[in-house]
């Protein structure tokens, strides 16, 4: 085989048009435009908010105990507690994108490696990494997340040679998200390594003794990558929306922390009185996991060619 066959087999990567394109992408354009929105709200939400997001205001309640409507002092108006909705919306901003990178990055960990070793060994390695997937895959996430999220209750895990405590927070939440989010993108990233295992510049590194090693991630890795970065802004706006439904729920980041899920089950017995306390926090809900779909089909669009093929 010459060289010109192998550069011909190789998948194309992204250049100068590829680029323009990128830039040009009405889908990206928006989806970047809510996330750079997001992230300024999150890095500047101690300087935008009028209060504290935890502190309960003297004058937040009116003479009845009820919530006060928005007005000048209060923008969103209070919560139950005499709490201002529009401090705590902004604060809950950090809490949302922190759980989103982190539990993406923790299943993109997890799933990558069993995507890439399953496809590319095959047999036995196949079998079982798949078997484990369907097994995850069988068990309702929700489900799987609530149980996980009620270990997190202080109980002594390992205790020696260091004490190693679960404790229900911010990190144990990523953490959970994050091994109940992987099954997804094992199994796509497994088809893209089935698919070019048996591309001709493999099998020339394979026959100039290249190490499976060094095939895997020096030639495979590479060419998967333009998946992965969809799957990993696709898969920030999954865990936004499952972060809010374990909050919700009473199970995820534990009160008084400003989870926008937290704020939608603090105020939904006053949501005919006071519906201001549940629409902020699900309209931020709803265009956080907007922009980031925006942005992974947007990727999807200029950056996967076996998309564009099979569009």
């Amino acid at each position: 085989m010459s060289t010109a066959d192998l550069a011909a087999d190789l998948p194309a990567a992204p250049g100068p048009a590829a680029w323009r394109a990128l830039l040009g992408n009405r889908l990206i354009t928006a989806g970047l435009a809510i996330i750079a929105l997001f992230v300024f709200i999150a890095l500047f939400a101690s300087a935008l908010a009028p209060h504290a997001p935890d502190v309960q205001l003297p004058d937040g309640l009116d003479a009845d105990g009820l919530p006060l409507a928005p007005s000048r002092q209060f923008p969103l108006g209070t919560d139950s507690l005499g709490r201002d909705v529009l401090s705590r919306g902004l604060h809950g901003t950090r809490i949302s994108l922190t759980v989103g990178g982190v539990a993406m990055l923790t299943a993109l960990l997890v799933g990558v490696l069993v995507g890439l070793y399953a496809g590319y060994y095959g047999r036995w390695v196949d079998a079982l990494l798949m078997r484990v997937t369907d097994v995850m895959l069988a068990l309702p996430a929700l489900l799987l997340a609530i149980a996980l999220a009620g270990l997190m209750n202080g109980k002594v895990l390992v205790a020696w040679p260091v004490e190693v405590k679960l404790e229900r927070g911010l990190l144990s939440v990523c953490l959970v998200i994050g091994v109940v989010s992987w099954t997804g993108i094992a199994r796509v990233v497994r088809a893209q390594v089935l698919s070019l295992k048996e591309r001709s510049f493999v099998e020339a590194a394979r026959a100039v003794g290249c190490s499976h090693r060094r095939i895997l991630w020096r030639h495979v890795l590479p060419n998967v990558l333009p998946a992965i970065i969809v799957l990993a802004s696709m898969s920030v706006a999954a865990t936004i929306l499952f972060e809010a439904g374990l909050s919700y729920l009473g199970v995820g980041v534990p009160a008084p922390a400003p989870s926008w899920g937290n704020m939608i089950s603090e105020g939904q017995p006053y949501l005919l009185v006071a519906p201001w306390l549940v629409l902020p926090p699900g309209v931020a809900i709803v265009l956080g996991s907007l922009g980031f779909n925006l942005l992974g089909q947007g990727l999807q669009d200029v950056l996967d060619p076996y998309h564009k093929k099979g569009a």
